[in-house]
């Protein structure tokens, strides 16, 4: 084994988050990233359909609404200064008949938790704008867009290397042992092996954060919660798309539903549904084909399934406590946990590439 290498912070996982909190520390302290593959965004960060969202469906007190609306601030703000390519493009959530109730419920929640930007839409108002689309009634979200996400990473990237920050890609942790503000951590990097101490750890290793956590020890396995994973299989739209917006059904249990999205070149495709899965594959499951149709029909009847094709599939680490769904992003410290100087950001999907630097600041305000 090489010899211990020693820095101030170590974060683990270079998606989204982890090059964000990168980018936000590293001009006030020695940073390293660790990145088990070989580039940075290689599983969430790169497999969703690049939303930015509003801050519309999460209860007013969690931390997935805070941190929404402050990263939805943050993110515009951001493409601006940066010209990573993005549109405000608007997102229309769709009623059915009998789901009017539903709709009230979810403005109501919007509005508690501080969004703004929204209207409602009556059937008049969308058959001119969106003739295609069959509802009933619709809430119209300003504030929802799209953006390059290979850009926003990028760039982050760009900025955390820029101030210092060392990003190691193929470097896996495959061992921790922790203590109060001292963390000794066993690395694999290619044919070697060496160790490497720091002062505060920060794991934001997506889908592996949590498996990552039985391979640390002295952390109290009480704390660890239960991860299951849900595959979100994506769907292109051949041709042209009926709109430039965002078209959303109500949300479900355990998604917000089979929606449309266009990239910033105009084309659509639909997605994510919720397959649970128990092992990590990103084949698109195109048996699940019928229930997309379906699901598309309701908002849009004419749809002609031959235009349908498999695109991509992403993975989205789902937490559960005691059995129960545990629907916040959930981050830990030492308030949490009781080890000083390690915080664990678990069960980080959606909303999260919105939020992403929000997330940062708030790590950099508190951590």
């Amino acid at each position: 084994m090489q010899p211990r290498e020693t820095t101030d912070t170590v974060i683990i996982g270079a998606g989204v988050i982890g090059l964000a909190i990168a980018r936000e520390l590293a001009p006030s302290r020695s940073v390293v990233l660790l990145e088990q593959e070989s580039r940075f965004g290689e599983h969430l960060s790169s497999r969703n359909s690049e939303v930015i969202h509003a801050g519309l469906y999460y209860p007013p007190d969690s931390l997935k609404a805070r941190l929404c609306l402050r990263g939805n601030a943050l993110l515009y703000q951001y493409c601006q200064e940066q010209q990573i390519p993005y549109q405000q493009c608007g997102k229309l959530i769709v009623a059915s008949q009998g789901q009017q109730e539903a709709l009230d419920n979810l403005y109501r929640n919007a509005m508690e938790s501080g969004a703004t930007g929204l209207h409602r839409c009556n059937p008049s108002w969308l058959r001119q704008q969106e003739p295609w689309l069959q509802a009933s009634e619709a809430l119209l979200s300003e504030h929802s867009g799209i953006l390059n996400s290979h850009a926003f990473l990028s760039r982050l990237a760009q900025e955390a290397e820029g101030q210092h920050a060392l990003l190691c890609y193929r470097h896996r942790v495959q061992r921790i042992d922790c203590g109060p503000g001292d963390f000794l951590l066993q690395v694999e990097s290619d044919d070697t092996t060496f160790e490497l101490r720091c002062q505060h750890l920060i794991n934001a290793a997506g889908l592996h954060a949590v498996p990552l956590l039985k391979d640390c020890n002295g952390f109290p396995a009480e704390k660890i919660p239960e991860q299951r994973l849900a595959r979100g299989n994506y769907f292109s739209l051949s041709g042209g798309s009926p709109t430039r917006r965002l078209i959303y059904p109500l949300p479900e249990a355990d998604g917000l539903g089979i929606h449309l999205t266009v990239d910033l070149a105009g084309h659509a495709r639909f997605g994510p549904d919720v397959e649970w899965i128990k092992h990590r594959d990103y084949q698109v499951n195109t048996a699940r084909l019928p229930q997309f149709e379906e699901a598309i029909r309701r908002y849009w009847p004419s749809l002609n399934t031959d235009r349908l094709t498999p695109a991509y599939a992403g993975i989205r680490p789902k937490l559960f406590m005691e059995g129960e769904p545990y629907r916040d992003f959930l981050i830990q410290g030492e308030k949490e946990h009781g080890i000083k100087g390690m915080i664990n950001l678990l069960g980080i999907e959606s909303p999260g590439l919105t939020a992403a630097l929000a997330i940062a600041e708030d790590i950099a305000n508190h951590g």
